[in-house]
């Protein structure tokens, strides 16, 4: 966009100074032709006189009014040039301010001023950053490979879990596929490679990712993931009604509150709103998160409040969550919550901080549980 903007502009101030140019041309080529004109004349009236055509006298009346229209003409052409010299270097004077007031307007509107904000420093740490993760993936493969016993599954789904955040979806596909091969595979692994296959392919699920979700079926029919990818085949077939109704389904199959929950419902009005569903709250098949929200008086009051009001209400039940969880800090769904609300508010510092009291929480919890990986998946978006 900047680019095509770029060439406009010049294009204008170009078009501009042809056409001053131009216009100085024409005139100085009209004042040449004239002259020459006038100079004919004369030499046809002296070939006259010299064949007894004209009389001297008669000769001498005509070079003087010949001379005349050429002094008139010269004239005239000179002031016409000078006007057209004023008018070339207002021309100029016009491409040479509009060219940078307008391109600095475009810039400050448009543009991005603050990117000088960030330094070379900054970016050459995140460019280091990078090659330090990727140096520790190649030594993690490494070491996986060479092992006697072919390596834990717990480092090759690790290993899966880096080359998604690195955007190296053939690899993941090959990290997770390689433990699928194995006898003690779980339903996690299985629905951790219809991710990286459907990653890898643009978002389609292939019959690749349907088997492989199938699979994942089969060893945990409540896996979430399968409900999330089975929706999302059964949409892409053109079945957005029977996607809906799966995982409405299996939102009301859920005996609590489950962060994955938030997920599916997200999907669930993404079908709906194409096929005129009405929209779900997760507060519909998780009843005790409206215990921990606002009561209803509150909400009632927050429709009457201003932005500023609303804003410190907003705060305030953020911080009534915060203070729970200073009392209850192994909370693993409290601190998911916590950093999500700090995401929300553009509070990245304390969203991160809410995320690592999750993350080590997160350690304990087995490979099948949805929840094992949201908030390193979390800290990543935020940059760590």
């Amino acid at each position: 966009m900047i680019w095509l903007f770029i060439v406009v502009l010049t294009s204008i101030a170009i078009g501009v100074l042809a056409m001053s140019l131009r216009a100085r041309n024409y005139l100085e080529q009209g004042s040449d032709s004239t002259a020459a004109i006038y100079a004919d004349q004369l030499a046809e009236l002296e070939r006259d006189v010299a064949k007894g055509m004209v009389s001297e006298l008669d000769a001498k009346a005509a070079r003087t009014e010949i001379k005349r229209n050429i002094l008139r003409q010269t004239q005239a052409g000179s002031s016409a040039l000078h006007s057209s010299k004023r008018v070339s270097r207002f021309g100029i004077g016009i491409a040479m301010l509009f060219v940078p007031v307008v391109a600095v307007g475009y810039y400050t509107q448009f543009g991005n001023p603050a990117l000088s904000n960030i330094t070379l420093a900054e970016q050459r740490e995140t460019r280091e950053e990078r090659s330090q993760v990727v140096a520790l993936t190649e030594q993690l493969k490494t070491r996986l490979e060479t092992d006697s016993v072919g390596g834990p599954n717990e480092g090759w789904l690790l290993l899966g879990q880096t080359y998604m955040r690195l955007g190296q979806f053939a690899d993941a596909v090959d990290a997770f596929s390689f433990v699928s091969t194995r006898p003690d595979a779980a339903s996690s692994t299985f629905s951790m490679l219809t991710e990286a296959l459907v990653a890898q392919e643009n978002g389609i699920m292939t019959p690749a990712a349907q088997a492989a979700i199938d699979k994942a079926a089969v060893l945990d029919p409540t896996n979430p993931a399968v409900t999330y990818y089975r929706a999302l085949s059964l949409q892409q077939s053109g079945q957005s009604a029977e996607a809906h109704k799966l995982i409405v389904a299996r939102l009301e199959a859920a005996d609590g509150f489950y962060p994955w929950m938030e997920t599916l419902v997200a999907q669930a009005n993404q079908i709906g709103a194409g096929i005129g569903r009405a929209p779900l709250s997760l507060e519909q098949f998780a009843p005790m998160l409206a215990g921990r929200g606002p009561s209803a008086e509150e909400v009632a009051a927050a429709e009457d409040m201003s932005a500023e009001e609303r804003a410190k209400f907003i705060q305030s039940m953020v911080q009534r969550l915060a203070d729970r969880l200073a009392e209850e800090p192994d909370d693993l769904d409290g601190w998911l919550r916590l950093g999500r609300a700090y995401t929300v508010l553009g509070d990245e510092k304390s969203a991160k901080a809410a995320y690592h009291k999750a993350s080590k929480l997160s350690v304990a919890l087995s490979a099948s549980d949805p929840r094992k990986s949201l908030a390193d998946n979390a800290l990543n978006a935020l940059g760590q």
